[in-house]
């Protein structure tokens, strides 16, 4: 990865594990009245000095020029909120053992990894930072209180890929709020789909109060076991025509098991495998 990439990378990780919300509505507003830019243009230069960029230094303005249009996306709230699951699966707020649903919100100007990273033409990786303008609300579900998954712009962007690949018997590992499943069984072209869940109390908490909100629940099937013990003893060739595993939280903890998953494909050789993330997990190996 080249050298610019990483520092940035690094920066923007220290930044948002740390003060996503540094920047805010009135700071923007500030500087969008006092120096006629847009929005964007505001958040993208408030971000880059929170990131410790000198725009008067050449090297600094360079790197700005080059990453951070690539980079920023203020995102529409009103469009990310006609994904059916929005429309469609209303989450409350419950608890089951060590896991609880609940609804999680961004702040305004909040910045978020909102997608894969990518690639750029002159060989640079750039990460894909969003924003609202305005708070808003997407449900998530967490584990002592660790967050795991959530129907943010990342989930829903990062899960197109699998989502449009899906045909046939699917199988997908690791169950969360069910988005992927949500979207694989609304196809006329998926016959099944099995989602392996090793937690009984996600499990139940999804059958109590979420499953009986999807329109194609018939073709949903769960199954508490292991991931990798289904993928060995379960997962054979010809039983599924496409296998999506979502397992990991983020990059931190989904490199070591996405590269000890990988080699598990030969138990079904002709499926189709996807991986939630994989853009990104291929940078950081």
């Amino acid at each position: 990865m080249p050298e610019q990439s990483r520092w940035l990378l690094g920066q923007l990780s220290v930044y948002l594990n740390d003060c996503p919300r540094a920047i805010t509505a009135q700071m923007v507003g500030e500087m969008t009245a006092a120096c006629g830019v847009t929005e964007k243009e505001a958040f993208a230069l408030l971000l880059a000095a929170l990131l410790g960029l000198d725009l008067q230094r050449p090297r600094d303005r360079a790197l700005y020029h080059r990453f951070f249009p690539a980079m920023l996306r203020q995102l529409d709230a009103a469009q990310i909120a006609q994904d059916p699951y929005y429309r469609n699966v209303r989450v409350p707020a419950r608890r089951e053992g060590r896991w609880r649903l609940y609804q999680e919100s961004y702040a305004p100007y909040e910045a978020f990894v909102c997608d894969d990273l990518r690639s750029m033409a002159d060989g640079g990786v750039t990460a894909q930072i969003g924003f609202f303008d305005r708070p808003f609300s997407y449900p998530a579900v967490s584990e002592n209180g660790r967050l795991w998954m959530s129907v943010t712009p990342n989930e829903i962007a990062t899960m197109q890929r699998a989502i449009s690949a899906a045909q046939g018997r699917v199988l997908t590992y690791g169950l969360g709020l069910g988005y992927f499943a949500y979207h694989a069984a609304r196809k006329p072209s998926v016959a099944s789909v099995t989602v392996v869940e090793r937690d009984l109390d996600v499990i139940r908490l999804f059958e109590k109060y979420l499953l009986a909100q999807f329109p194609c629940r018939e073709k949903i099937r769960i199954v508490c076991d292991d991931a990798f013990a289904f993928a060995r003893t379960q997962m054979c060739a010809g039983h599924y025509d496409v296998v999506f595993t979502d397992l990991w939280h983020d990059p931190s903890d989904g490199v070591a098991l996405y590269r000890a998953f990988k080699p598990l494909e030969t138990y079904s050789p002709s499926s189709r495998f996807l991986y939630w993330i994989e853009d990104t997990l291929q940078y950081y190996l």
